[in-house]
């Protein structure tokens, strides 16, 4: 997410879930529907937070019966789940998952994160 930075560094990663193809760095008019709290660690280092925020596009009409997170399907929280476990063993890193949260848990996230850049 432009103008944050999280504790690993980076902009905060918002995974947009949407009907239509995208393409990376595309900039989306989102809400946000929750966020993933994330601890990671690389070798021989300290864990550190790496949460991901979900979002939905503002004006998509497949996605507004979408407002929390936590109303998907277990299945497609495991599923999801699993995506970021095989994308940080690429990266050669530990993750542990820490809460499924609701959508103000993101924007608290957003807007701390937003203050330190």
């Amino acid at each position: 997410m432009p103008s944050t930075k999280a504790e690993d560094g980076d902009p905060l990663d918002v995974f947009v879930i949407h009907d239509a193809q995208t393409y990376p760095g595309v900039v989306l008019r989102c809400r946000p529907v929750g966020i993933l709290e994330v601890e990671q660690k690389k070798k021989n280092k300290a864990k550190e937070r790496n949460d991901r925020v979900f979002a939905v596009p503002d004006r998509s009409p497949l996605e507004t019966d979408l407002v929390d997170i936590r109303r998907l399907s277990s299945r497609a929280r495991e599923e999801l789940e699993q995506f970021f476990r095989a994308t940080n063993a690429l990266e050669d890193k530990e993750i542990e998952f820490l809460a499924w949260r609701g959508p103000a848990h993101a924007i608290k996230a957003i807007k701390r994160l937003s203050s330190r850049e």
